[in-house]
């Protein structure tokens, strides 16, 4: 019984990476595919309730909609440990896709195009930072 056991568990491994495709086997450790957006933000102080509430009731829900979406996070500077921080900064956003392929066609969506204003108008400045990195 044992055996059988195990001869089903080794035999659903291999269909499991058959179908993952050779992309998959070769891919280097950690690597995921993932992208995840940094943009770090100088949000109006009296603008901040407005900007939260629209990320969490008008943003995040669109966003999860999309196809790849995996999480939106806002991120509320608390203190620069080492370094100084960017003048003005006091939020970053970040935002994790299952692909930047995936990120883009969210981004030229008439969807964003119609909720990302919602944020951008709490900022003090539209001068900020975006920084795209691979999830390890």
């Amino acid at each position: 019984m044992k055996r059988r056991t195990y001869l089903k568990s080794v035999l659903a491994g291999a269909a499991s990476l058959a179908a993952a495709g050779p992309a998959t086997l070769n891919a280097a450790p950690g690597a995921s595919g993932k992208i995840q957006l940094h943009v770090d933000l100088s949000v109006d102080p009296a603008k901040e309730q407005e900007m939260l509430h629209n990320f969490q009731t008008v943003f995040r829900p669109a966003a999860a909609k999309q196809p790849g979406y995996v999480d939106a996070q806002m991120l509320k500077l608390h203190s620069a440990l080492q370094g100084s921080t960017p003048a003005g900064l006091n939020y970053r956003f970040a935002l994790t896709f299952a692909s930047e392929d995936l990120r883009q066609k969210w981004v030229a969506s008439a969807t964003h195009q119609k909720v990302w204003p919602t944020i951008e108008k709490t900022l003090s400045s539209t001068n900020y930072t975006v920084l795209l990195f691979d999830v390890a």
